[in-house]
């Protein structure tokens, strides 16, 4: 599957901003997607995921309450609302797709899109 996150970009601390993530070519429908996040000199960290159904959902303790993953997979398209925003968010953004149909770990993950730059400023 081909992923390419958008969304990205500038925003002020306590702001909101929604990225998309789109899959094209490849199964979609069938997979738990998840947001990692990779600030500059850290390690790649797990955001959100969703199960294929978008019944479950799952989020680090860094984002719950302010972070809300949802998909639609009729448009093959995943989304990341995030709310109350602060500089420690700031980071680049991927989509990925999972083996499994349901979360069950962060390495599970297997499909990598092209990242969006998030930006928070204090």
């Amino acid at each position: 599957v081909q992923l390419q996150a958008s969304g990205g970009g500038l925003v002020q601390a306590g702001g909101s901003l929604r990225l998309s993530c789109a899959a094209s070519v490849g199964s979609f429908a069938t997979y738990a997607m998840g947001w990692f996040r990779q600030a500059s000199g850290k390690e790649r960290e797990f955001v959100a995921a969703i199960s294929w159904s978008g019944s479950n959902t799952n989020y680090a303790d860094s984002v719950k309450g302010r972070f809300t993953i949802s998909r639609d997979s009729a448009k093959r398209m995943v989304y990341l609302q995030m709310n109350s925003l602060k500089p420690e968010d700031t980071a680049v953004y991927y989509c990925a797709r999972s083996s499994f149909s349901l979360y069950r770990d962060s390495t599970d993950f297997g499909s990598w899109g092209q990242g969006t730059l998030v930006t928070v400023s204090s």
